[in-house]
């Protein structure tokens, strides 16, 4: 198990235009051959976004975007046509596949807080494909068969505890509360790459916790 603080994460965004980034992943300016992936994950960015902040149109391709709301609300528009507003408990998948190009912004009058997760789809190339589940439960994970992959929510009452699914690969992070894994205590934004993962539990401190977890299987 290899865990990466939050602190660790490299800082990007354009705070002098409301967007605060954080990148755990090799991303851009901050290239680091050692970090360019685990499993399918490439990216899992923290993105902190002021009122009428946002991303001008941009593209993607070959890569399957997953974004978790925090606080806040999302509003996306992409070439596809569609325009959607994505709040917490909310996951939204964007398949970029052979192309897209999409706007992100926060339209709303509070600070918006989201989790951005892009995994490599096993297959390059493709229509774009765009889907939202709204309020997804604990109990429903989220398949993700381009990347051979599986999003799992985790919300937990103080003290309680969840088992973490076993997989080739399987990457843990902590949208708030605090929880132990393995004998590790693990805050927000703190993150952990499991390889061959089997039989672990996670733990939640003296408050509430949520924890994002991707189960993925080999190559």
């Amino acid at each position: 198990m290899d865990v990466r603080r939050a602190h660790q994460r490299y800082q990007g965004g354009d705070p002098a235009a409301g967007i605060d980034t954080w990148h755990a992943f090799s991303f851009g300016p901050h290239y680091d051959p050692d970090n360019l992936r685990f499993g399918a994950v490439i990216a899992c960015n923290e993105e902190r976004l002021e009122p009428g902040a946002g991303f001008d149109e941009h593209p993607h391709s070959h890569t399957e975007i997953v974004t978790w709301v925090v606080e806040g609300e999302l509003t996306h528009q992409d070439s596809t046509g569609r325009e959607t507003v994505i709040r917490p408990g909310d996951v939204q998948r964007l398949s970029a596949a052979s192309g897209v190009r999409h706007v992100e912004r926060n339209a709303g009058p509070e600070p918006l807080a989201f989790l951005q997760m892009w995994l490599a789809p096993l297959e390059p190339g493709g229509e774009p494909s765009y889907d939202v589940v709204r309020g997804i439960a604990d109990s429903t994970p989220y398949a993700l068969p381009e990347a051979g992959a599986m999003l799992h929510v985790r919300r937990l009452a103080a003290g309680e505890r969840t088992a973490v699914p076993d997989g080739a690969y399987v990457y843990v992070h902590v949208v708030r509360g605090a929880v132990l894994l393995d004998g590790e205590e693990l805050a927000p934004g703190d993150a952990a790459r499991i390889t061959d993962a089997e039989g672990l539990r996670a733990v939640a401190g003296a408050s509430d916790a949520e924890l994002l977890v991707w189960e993925m299987a080999a190559g």
